[in-house]
């Protein structure tokens, strides 16, 4: 997909978005149709080789893929951001075995492939210690711990990726871990103000059996640096398109009417756009694997990007967006807006990484 291309969404698949975003968004009734609605779609082969079975493309369509479905509902996109990450985990996994059993799977929406390495991120950067230890055995490693907060933990069956402290000398590795072992207790779902239908909850962890097959990378803190651009890339998608819908209702609303507040519209889906450049390039040419700062600057402007289109749209809609009655999308969006700043890394996590760097 040529840089600067949008995604055109299946029309079955956009047309249930729209019809039930409300609904995902405040309650978990619909959670479990949407990892197998994406897969129908085939949004989860996106940017995975067709040797692999996928469509071919880049990571940088699986942004475009995400900031699509964002603009129906940022709680879709927030499941398909988990899916997908997972799925890239594997791609820059050494571990061929664990590729080759699972990427099909994930895929096809069989299972749900869940992040888990907000804490690793955190660990990464020296906000947050790992939450879960291996200690070596026999049969591999037991895996002890809890993770507080973890998006795509479908009932139906989920594997989770997470980041553990390995005894003795070793460094940290990146491990997984499946819903139906030994000793994996999911909560209930977080009692979320937005994103409702996502799956998201704490897991606990105690006595988990994992061996060789279930190591995604030996080092952690070697090839996660390698992973974030795509960690990032891939979540930043949730603020492009939620940014695009909220502004394309603002640009539609004051269309009629000219004047300071259509130019400002207008000003910032250019602005946007030269943003979404940005990180495609950066994403594309592997430039943010080993200079983070760039990146992180560029997640932080998404995101605010995200909280002037949703005022812009509430300026053009006037009164009426207070309206339950009028438009129940934009009470949606400007839920949905309230969690860009704080997902994993948070706006102020990159910021104080910011200050470091410049410190540095």
């Amino acid at each position: 997909m040529a840089n600067g291309e949008q995604t055109t969404l299946p029309p079955a698949l956009a047309e249930w978005l729209q019809a039930n975003a409300d609904e995902l968004d405040s309650t978990p009734a619909l959670a479990s149709e949407v990892v197998p609605r994406l897969a129908g779609a085939g949004l989860f082969a996106v940017g995975v080789p067709q040797d692999l079975g996928g469509s071919g493309g880049a990571t940088i369509d699986a942004i475009d893929a995400i900031a699509a479905v964002a603009e129906h509902s940022v709680t879709a996109a927030f499941v398909f951001w988990g899916q997908r990450t997972f799925i890239e985990y594997l791609l820059q996994s050494p571990n061929e075995a664990m590729r080759a059993r699972w990427i099909g799977p994930l895929m096809r929406g069989e299972f749900a492939g869940a992040t888990g390495l907000s804490n690793a991120m955190k660990f990464l950067s020296g906000i947050e210690s790992l939450q879960i230890t291996a200690t070596p055995n026999d049969a591999g490693w037991q895996l002890d711990g809890s993770l507080a907060w973890i998006t795509n933990l479908r009932k139906e069956g989920f594997i989770a990726a997470a980041a553990v402290n390995s005894a003795g000398d070793l460094p940290p590795a990146v491990v997984a871990f499946i819903s139906d072992s030994a000793g994996v207790t999911r909560s209930p779902d977080l009692e979320l103000m937005a994103l409702r239908g996502s799956n998201t909850a704490a897991v606990k962890i105690e006595g988990v059996q994992i061996g060789e097959g279930e190591v995604l990378h030996p080092n952690a803190r070697a090839w996660l640096p390698g992973v974030r651009p795509s960690f990032l890339g891939l979540q930043c998608g949730l603020s492009i398109g939620l940014a695009r819908a909220s502004l394309r209702a603002a640009h539609a609303l004051s269309t009629a009417m000219r004047g300071p507040l259509l130019e400002r519209i207008v000003a910032q889906q250019v602005a946007l756009e030269d943003l979404v450049t940005q990180l495609k390039d950066g994403v594309a040419d592997g430039r943010f694997k080993t200079a983070a700062a760039p990146m992180f600057r560029l997640r932080i402007a998404l995101a605010e990007s995200v909280q002037q289109a949703v005022m812009l749209e509430l300026q053009a809609s006037g009164g009426r967006a207070y309206l339950v009655d009028r438009d129940r999308s934009f009470a949606r969006r400007w839920r949905e807006s309230a969690f860009i700043p704080i997902v994993t890394p948070s706006l102020t996590q990159l910021q104080v990484e910011l200050a470091k760097h410049a410190a540095a």
